[in-house]
């Protein structure tokens, strides 16, 4: 199995002249050139307006996404610790997968027809996705997956979505940035949990934010999630703020935390 060749201050990231990043001759994946900044919704993600057979028969027309993403090829962001980390191939299939991914780690069981509602709540998961892909530049958007980095093709267990933001409530704790990489549906498949996943897809958007050129990276979590919070805190965000009292508690709905992280740009001299 080829692997990622290791750059002793760069954390296992693969980076050519050419900006084609290798880990293993398998699954190359595109990435747009570095553009100028463009506008983005300030925002969380807009819901998707695709028809009842799309949600619920889960009939996809993909031909036209992905068609102009990238001129670099991208094999992976990361590969440590047994994982790999790349940008997802956008065909039904593994969107599918990704929105399974996403749906079992969201998804809120109820008493009865539970099978039902999963199969419901995974339809409005892969639209959404959809949509987004449908929607957003290939560099202001981004769904990464992580899978085992062995030779032989593997399902995809773990999943993240990157997005560029424009939000004033969080530019405000990020000093000279006019925008920054919005981290969220981090996922990972419950029988892979704790063992080091999500720390490869965290590791991976760091990787994405300085292909990009981002000098922040942002993400809530709920205050009472403290597993989620130390996994954020070891991965080198620091909380910054908390949701107004008045927004939350009296009307049912979970606390959360807003937590940043500033990207440690490499010198150019470090690049392979």
């Amino acid at each position: 199995m080829a692997q990622c060749q290791w750059q002793p201050n760069f954390h296992s990231i693969c980076i050519k002249k050419d900006l084609s990043w290798k880990c293993r001759p398998s699954n190359r994946v595109s990435i747009n050139r570095i553009r100028g900044v463009e506008c983005c919704s300030n925002s969380s993600f807009p819901v998707s307006s695709t028809t009842r057979e799309e949600e619920v028969g889960l009939k996809l027309e993909v031909g036209n996404v992905g068609k102009q993403r990238g001129e670099y090829e991208v094999d992976c962001f990361v590969n440590e610790n047994g994982w790999l980390v790349r940008r997802m191939i956008e065909t039904e299939e593994e969107m599918k997968k990704v929105a399974g991914v996403q749906a079992e780690a969201f998804h809120e069981p109820v008493l009865i027809f539970n099978d039902i509602f999963f199969e419901f709540f995974q339809a409005e998961v892969l639209s959404g996705l959809l949509y987004r892909l449908r929607n957003s530049p290939p560099d202001r958007y981004a769904c990464l997956v992580a899978e085992p980095s062995s030779d032989n093709p593997q399902d995809i267990v773990g999943v993240v979505d990157a997005t560029a933001f424009r939000d004033n409530d969080v530019l405000q704790y990020l000093p000279g940035a006019a925008e920054y990489l919005y981290i969220s549906g981090i996922a990972v498949l419950n029988k892979f949990r704790r063992q080091k996943v999500a720390t490869a897809l965290l590791k991976a958007c760091d990787v994405l934010a300085r292909f990009w050129g981002f000098d922040y990276l942002a993400l809530r979590a709920y205050e009472d999630d403290f597993g989620a919070r130390r996994l954020y805190t070891n991965a080198g965000y620091r909380l910054v703020s908390s949701d107004p009292p008045w927004t939350t508690t009296w009307i049912g709905r979970r606390r959360r935390v807003l937590m940043v992280k500033q990207v440690l740009h490499e010198s150019t001299t470090n690049i392979h």
